[in-house]
């Protein structure tokens, strides 16, 4: 079958890498991809939110399947732009709906969502700025640290966790009334701070049929000791000693189950991935927030340990046969580096020629921020390059990858030292 991957990071070329593993794929064109996933097929200088331009290529080239990787198409409704057009509806989207998407598109919509089907979540209110006094005297209910959400997408970067009443309001009037995050910030969710270790679990679904990916912890803070702002994620580990049977036995019947006959409830057309950030409390899990894709940088370590073949993984979501699928999973640890631009997440630099790929040999490179140009790989984002390492320990697979983060260079590399560190002892 010939594929198209819609997006340009690290998640995607993943993807890309996987899929042209499977004999199933014929052709892959991956738009706008980056100078990793044109290892695997044809980038397509096409952004994933011009619709009419996906239509047009995918009918040309005689697309099967559209895979999309970031949350802005599904949530601006790109899988019901399909449904719609005659030339389009019989190719699956491996998406959900706009419906669906709405879970990661709204923090409010998701909370509510949860409190109806009782999903375990923080306490939690949401505002607008016609009600921000209300909103002072909500925080000043609450203990420290205190939790605001923006309500929409933004990138990741719409969590602020603060010690500070004085500076939470400050913050709250920014993002409310300041628009700090534009659109996103219209409304504010407050929540109850939960005191745990976070993780997240990956769940794929025909819309009936499901099944659990391997678990992955995620290191937001763009500094050691989870300092300093949020980022993208900075690195990730798959094979999290926490997650034990006992634990995932919890989220299965608490969340995932619950997630999905909420959504059937609903009638909410869902074919696709669910990412469920959750909070380890004392042993017992809570929904932080929902994502309606894979994570990314958790992909780079969550695919290398899935056995099977991805496309005939896809192929069973789009055809409602995921029950006849039996997932495989490598036993082995991985882990991924994050090699960023400095200056990220705030302003950096682009351009900058990157060196030592060819030496690497112990790990996966997966291209985030890259791109070509005259022959030469450069850096072409704030996250760049994720280096992924398994290990039959977890100290492995983290010491594999960061030997290999030392051989590659470019100006201004900077990547966290503690990835992982936190769950050896455990």
């Amino acid at each position: 079958m010939n594929i198209l991957i819609l997006g340009s990071g690290g998640r995607e070329h993943t993807f890309a890498w996987k899929l042209s593993q499977s004999p199933l794929v014929n052709k892959m064109f991956i738009a706008p991809g980056n100078a990793g996933t044109q290892l695997h097929g044809k980038n397509i200088n096409i952004s994933p939110l011009d619709f009419e331009k996906i239509r047009d290529f995918v009918v040309a080239n005689n697309i099967n399947m559209v895979l999309v990787g970031p949350e802005d198409p599904l949530v601006c409704g790109i899988h019901d732009y399909f449904l719609v057009d005659n030339n389009l509806k019989n190719i699956p989207v491996i998406g959900p709906c706009k419906d669906g998407a709405i879970l990661e598109g709204s923090k409010d919509f998701a909370k509510v969502f949860m409190q109806k089907y009782n999903i375990p979540t923080a306490a939690y209110r949401t505002f607008t700025k016609d009600n921000i006094e209300n909103a002072f005297d909500f925080i000043s209910q609450l203990s420290p640290p205190y939790v605001l959400k923006a309500d929409g997408l933004a990138a990741g970067k719409g969590v602020v966790i603060l010690d500070k009443k004085e500076h939470t309001k400050e913050e709250l009037k920014e993002m409310l009334v300041g628009s700090k995050f534009g659109k996103a910030s219209e409304k504010v969710v407050i929540e109850e701070f939960l005191k745990g270790i976070e993780l997240s679990v990956f769940v794929i679904t025909d819309g009936v049929n499901y099944k659990i990916l391997p678990s992955a912890k995620d290191y937001k803070k763009i500094g050691e000791g989870d300092s300093g702002p949020n980022t993208g994620g900075m690195g990730t580990v798959s094979g999290v000693p926490f997650a034990d049977k006992t634990f995932m036995e919890k989220v299965e019947t608490r969340i995932i189950i619950p997630t999905l006959r909420g959504l059937q409830h609903e009638n909410i057309c869902y074919k696709g991935f669910i990412f469920f950030g959750l909070m380890n409390v004392s042993g017992d899990p809570y929904v932080i927030e929902y994502n309606v894709r894979m994570g990314d940088p958790e992909t780079e370590s969550v695919l290398p340990r899935i056995k099977n073949d991805f496309a005939e993984i896809l192929s069973a979501v789009a055809n409602n046969q995921l029950d006849k699928i039996t997932i495989e999973n490598d036993e082995r640890f991985a882990a991924t580096i994050m090699l960023v631009s400095r200056g990220y997440p705030g302003s950096y630099e682009k351009g900058k020629v990157i060196t030592g790929l060819e030496k690497v040999n112990q790990s996966i490179i997966f291209h985030a921020g890259t791109k070509t140009e005259k022959n030469q790989c450069m850096t072409n984002g704030g996250r760049v390059l994720g280096i992924t390492s398994y290990g039959n320990t977890l100290m492995e697979a983290l010491n594999n990858s960061y030997q290999s983060a030392d051989l590659i260079d470019f100006e201004g590399k900077y990547f966290r030292k503690d990835i992982g560190s936190d769950l050896l002892n455990l």
